[in-house]
């Protein structure tokens, strides 16, 4: 394992250059951040520790270049006067974590265990399971997957946004399957789908004879996630009052059940999600803006599927695959299905396009989903007339005409500049330029 210190106060680099190397890591020292990222670039660390307030080239700035070189590199924030506005800024950076300065020696060595395992996990391949589990190669999907990949390693609260049936649980799986808290318990709770009277007993849980049917000592789904994650699903449905005590756990990492006085210690990663909007409601006094903080250190947003319809055709290969092994009968799907499937709007999200192909697999009339097949408001959006009757020969196709379409449709959205089509994309100037030509697209052309 390959430390890197970057920091211009030689005796408190070679201070934690002697601790780095008392833990059988190897550790180079760079004293300004231009060195730094030479160093990154010619000998890539599995660790960086960098200090933030450096003459020239600040912590700030070196972070984002390593974040640009190689995001996978995990970067640990040193400061002696870090602000709460600097803590945030770097983790939205990507930062690892942030500490404040004289740094403990306890905390240095749970990094550099919590970076050596990152580092095990990365060479087991381990995440695959990113491209694997979020299906999908459009602009939106390829960025949350980059998110996430830079988020999971991190103890920083997430909180995610997006429609229902968008896939916000998944991501939230994949955040801790990611983390160095993989192994632990990953414990999920619906704040919708709980009574307000029982919501307090199911986060904290409750001790015997707490309340009628209180029958035995119970533990809450926060002691359950010790030392690992919590996902709280829909937190924008929980009451003041509730919203009140879970920021007390976070706040303290401690909890009393109900009907004790005993305090519990506990070590949680918190992710929430919600599809409502929260600054709104904390103008409208539905939600705490101290809790909000507390959970909004890095937010994501899962974007609705009508908005990334170039990953349906993904999809419908992925769900048509597990039905397959399921059943044991490989199901197809025909063009013409393929690209009503596209056209929908599908307002429940990847949940309804996988109950509705699984419908489709049990009701269809033959051995191919066909046109036929579909309910009314799907079919009504393939028009049988003009080019639609183009042909899509295969899923491939199909991703590939939508891909095309959206791209030019961007282009035209910003006036036929490849810059900043490609921001728009959130993807590589270089990524665009090789599709324009795929395509054969020539935006000098179009743009007459």
């Amino acid at each position: 394992m390959h430390a890197l210190v970057i920091d211009d106060e030689r005796s408190i680099a070679e201070s934690l250059a002697g601790v780095i190397e008392d833990e059988d890591w190897k550790v180079a020292i760079a004293m300004d951040g231009a060195r730094g990222l030479v160093e990154c670039k010619l000998n890539p660390p599995d660790l960086v520790f960098l200090d933030i307030w450096m003459p020239g080239m600040d912590g700030i700035t070196v972070l984002q270049s390593i974040k640009d070189m190689n995001p996978d590199i995990p970067v640990v924030i040193m400061s002696g006067h870090a602000t709460i506005e600097t803590a945030v800024k770097a983790t939205r950076l990507g930062a690892f974590e942030v500490l404040e300065k004289p740094l403990e020696l306890e905390k240095i060595i749970a990094l550099l265990g919590q970076a050596q395992v990152i580092a095990e996990k990365k060479s087991q391949g381990h995440t695959i399971s990113v491209t694997q589990d979020l299906i999908g190669d459009s602009p939106g999907t390829l960025a949350l997957r980059k998110q996430i990949s830079a988020v999971g390693p991190k103890n920083a609260s997430v909180l995610i946004t997006g429609e229902n049936g968008a896939g916000k649980e998944v991501v939230a799986g994949l955040i801790h399957s990611l983390s160095p808290r993989a192994n632990k318990p990953f414990i999920a709770i619906n704040c919708a789908a709980i009574p307000e009277e029982l919501i307090e007993a199911e986060l904290f849980g409750h001790v015997k004879g707490a309340f009628t049917n209180a029958i035995s000592d119970r533990k809450g789904r926060f002691e359950l996630a010790h030392q690992g994650t919590i996902f709280l699903d829909e937190v924008g449905d929980m009451s003041l009052k509730t919203q009140a005590k879970v920021l007390r756990v976070l706040q303290e990492k401690t909890l009393e059940k109900v009907g004790d006085h005993k305090t519990i210690q506990v070590d949680v990663r918190v992710i929430a999600a919600t599809n409502r909007d929260l600054p709104a409601a904390i103008k409208q006094g539905l939600f705490r803006e101290d809790l909000f903080y507390r959970l909004n250190v890095i937010p994501l947003t899962v974007r609705p599927l009508r908005e990334r319809r170039q990953d349906i055709p993904l999809l419908i290969d992925f769900f048509l695959s597990q039905l397959s092994a399921a059943d044991g009968i490989p199901p197809t799907i025909s063009d013409d299905a393929i690209r009503a499937l596209i056209a929908y709007d599908w307002p429940g999200n990847v949940r309804e396009l996988k109950n509705t192909l699984e419908r489709l697999v049990i009701l269809a009339s033959g051995p191919q989903i066909t046109l036929e097949d579909l309910p009314e408001d799907l079919t009504g959006l393939v028009s049988d007339q003009g080019d639609s009757s183009k042909s899509v020969q295969s899923l491939k196709d199909a991703k590939s005409d939508f891909e095309r379409g959206y791209i030019l449709g961007k282009l035209e959205e910003n006036e036929w500049n490849v810059s900043k089509t490609a921001d728009a994309l959130n993807i590589e100037r270089s990524n665009l330029h090789r599709k324009l030509k795929s395509y054969d697209i020539d935006p000098k052309r179009l743009k007459g």
